[in-house]
C-alpha cells in the first residue's frame, strides 16, 4: 500500500502518526553509501539513474521514513544555464566561471531540462514506479545558488554576493530572475516526471537581514512558488539555518509547508508565519551525538510542539552530518512513529 502520511500532513489533514523524513537522508552516514562513493563521485551517481534511484531508496528501506528525497545536488541544474562547476571533496561546489557582473549574467541561458538533464528525470521516473512512499524532489533557491555562483565556492561572509546585491541591484535582480526561471522550470519538470512533492532549499538565506531578504530575495522566491501554484503537489520552502527572523515575511508565499531550523520553537514558527503553513522540523542534527535517552527527550519536545496543531512533519533543523549513526536514526524514526501514534489516538490529551 502507498503510504501517503507525509502528503496528508503537508496539506494539514489528519494522520494516525507524525510522518518522518530527514534532510540529507541519503548520504555519508550510511556505510553502504560510503562504499558507493569510493567508486563514484556525487555527480557521477546523479548521471546514472538506476544507481541514483537505488541511493534514494536506501534510507527508505533502512530507516522506515515516510518520504524519499531525490538523490541529487542543488547545483545540478546550473550546468544547463552555462555554469561550469565541480563538487570538490571537503570543499563543496567550485565554480570555474563565477558570475560577477552584468556581462556574466547576460551569458546565462535558459534551462533545458529535457535536453541537458534527462538522467535526473529518468531517476524520478524509476522512483515513481518503485517507491511506496512519496518522492520529494528539490531545487536550490536563487539566493543560495547565487552565493555559490558569485563567490565561486562556499563562503561564510558572502562578501562578493552582497557586494553585487548592494552595489548593482539591477544586475542582482537580473541574476535572481534567471535563477528563479531555472528553478521553476526544473521543479515543474520533476513533477511531470512523477515527483509527489517539491522542496526549495534556501540554505543560506539566514545570512541576510530581514529587510534585505524582503527586498532582494523574497520577490524571486514568491515568483517560483507562484509559477508552481497550479501543480497539485505539496510545495515546501526551507529558508535555511538562522532564518527565524525571516519567517514573518513569508505570509504571501504560495507554499504548503515551511521548514524550521532548530533555533525557532515550532509554536513560534507557526505564530511568525501566521498559522498559514504546515511546518517541518526541527531537531538539532547534532542531538544525534547524544545517548539514545537524550535523543528521545529532545525528539519528544519537538513532537509535542508539532502535534499541537494539524500539519506537522518531523525532520531535522538542517541536513544530516556524515558522522551520524544509522542505528540512532533508525531508532529515532521508530520512536517518533510510536510516540506520536500513541499521542494522536482519539481521546488522548495533547
Amino acid at each position: 500500500m502507498f503510504n501517503d502520511r507525509f502528503l496528508r500532513a503537508c496539506r494539514r489533514q489528519s494522520v494516525d502518526r507524525v510522518p518522518v523524513w530527514y534532510m540529507r537522508q541519503a548520504g555519508r552516514y550510511d556505510p553502504e553509501y560510503r562504499k558507493i562513493k569510493e567508486k563514484y563521485s556525487l555527480l557521477e551517481i546523479c548521471r546514472q539513474p538506476e544507481l541514483a534511484a537505488e541511493v534514494t531508496m536506501m534510507p527508505v528501506r533502512k530507516l522506515g521514513v515516510d518520504a524519499a528525497i531525490l538523490y541529487s545536488d542543488i547545483m545540478n541544474p546550473v550546468s544547463s544555464i552555462g555554469i561550469d562547476f565541480d563538487i570538490v571533496k571537503d570543499v563543496g561546489p567550485v565554480i570555474h566561471n563565477p558570475v560577477r557582473n552584468a556581462a556574466d549574467v547576460e551569458k546565462l541561458s535558459p534551462i533545458d531540462v529535457e535536453g541537458d538533464l534527462p538522467h535526473v528525470l529518468e531517476t524520478i521516473r524509476i522512483l515513481a514506479s518503485e517507491l511506496d512512499v512519496p518522492l520529494i524532489s528539490f531545487g536550490g533557491a536563487p539566493f543560495t545558488l547565487a552565493s555559490y555562483i558569485v563567490e565561486g565556492r562556499p563562503s561564510k561572509s558572502y562578501m562578493n554576493t552582497k557586494a553585487l546585491m548592494y552595489g548593482e541591484p539591477a544586475v542582482w535582480h537580473k541574476l535572481m530572475g534567471k535563477l528563479s526561471d531555472m528553478a521553476a522550470e526544473y521543479l515543474r519538470a520533476h513533477v511531470r516526471a512523477g515527483a509527489k512533492a517539491v522542496q526549495l532549499f534556501d540554505s543560506w538565506a539566514g545570512s541576510l537581514a530581514p529587510h534585505d531578504f524582503a527586498e532582494f530575495v523574497l520577490p524571486h522566491v514568491e515568483s517560483i512558488f507562484a509559477r508552481l501554484a497550479d501543480l497539485d503537489v505539496p510545495k515546501i520552502y526551507f529558508p535555511g539555518v538562522g532564518s527565524g527572523e525571516l519567517l514573518p515575511h513569508l505570509a504571501n508565499l504560495e507554499a504548503d509547508v515551511v521548514g524550521l531550523d532548530w533555533r525557532v520553537p515550532i509554536s513560534e514558527g507557526r505564530r511568525r508565519t501566521g498559522g498559514k503553513f504546515a511546518v517541518q522540523g526541527n531537531l538539532d542534527p547534532y542531538v544525534l551525538t547524544a545517548p539514545q535517552r537524550v535523543i528521545r527527550e529532545h525528539a519528544r519536545r519537538v513532537l509535542d510542539e508539532g502535534m499541537k496543531e494539524p500539519g506537522f512533519i518531523f525532520n531535522l533543523g538542517h541536513g544530516l552530518f556524515p558522522d551520524a549513526s544509522l542505528d540512532k536514526l533508525r531508532e529515532l524514526t521508530e520512536y517518533a512513529h510510536e510516540y506520536s501514534e500513541q499521542r494522536l489516538k482519539p481521546g488522548v490529551s495533547r
